[in-house]
């Protein structure tokens, strides 16, 4: 009879625990679901297009939200993914307790590697996210042609 071997599920303060006492240093992690999981590099156009996504939403916002590069969010209690942008409540030092969680957020993006060019069905025109009726974002700002 073959066991069954069972991967042990993380929690957000196991994680935090670990990042705590440099277990996770110089890694390039985040937890998802209960697992951590490594985060892939970053290429150039990935950097460049979510770098300068960030620096677009700053300006049509001006200092409305808090606009966050790769840096956590906590979702729950298995889950603390740091998406390439989140736009969250700008809660100043609050977040020195704690990373922004879900209702903090209004919206993330995260880029794609350009395999999957072909899956982007909006590549014109305006967004205005939902919370900021009052903004129209001009989409091919955030995309690579």
């Amino acid at each position: 009879m073959t066991a069954s071997l069972t991967p042990v599920k993380w929690n957000v303060d196991d994680y935090h625990r670990m990042i705590d006492a440099g277990i996770l240093m110089n890694r390039r992690a985040e937890l998802l679901w209960g697992e951590i999981v490594a985060m892939a590099p970053e290429g150039k156009p990935h950097a460049h297009l979510s770098s300068n996504g960030a620096d677009y939403i700053r300006e049509q916002l001006a200092g409305s939200v808090k606009v966050r590069e790769e840096k956590p969010i906590t979702l729950g209690n298995a889950s603390e993914p740091e998406p390439d942008i989140a736009i969250s409540q700008g809660l100043g030092d609050v977040y020195l307790e704690h990373h922004p969680f879900a209702e903090n957020v209004f919206w993330l993006e995260e880029y794609a590697d350009a395999s999957y060019q072909s899956q982007q069905t909006l590549t014109e025109g305006w967004v205005s996210p939902v919370m900021f009726l009052q903004i129209s974002l001009a989409v091919n700002r955030f995309i690579r042609r």
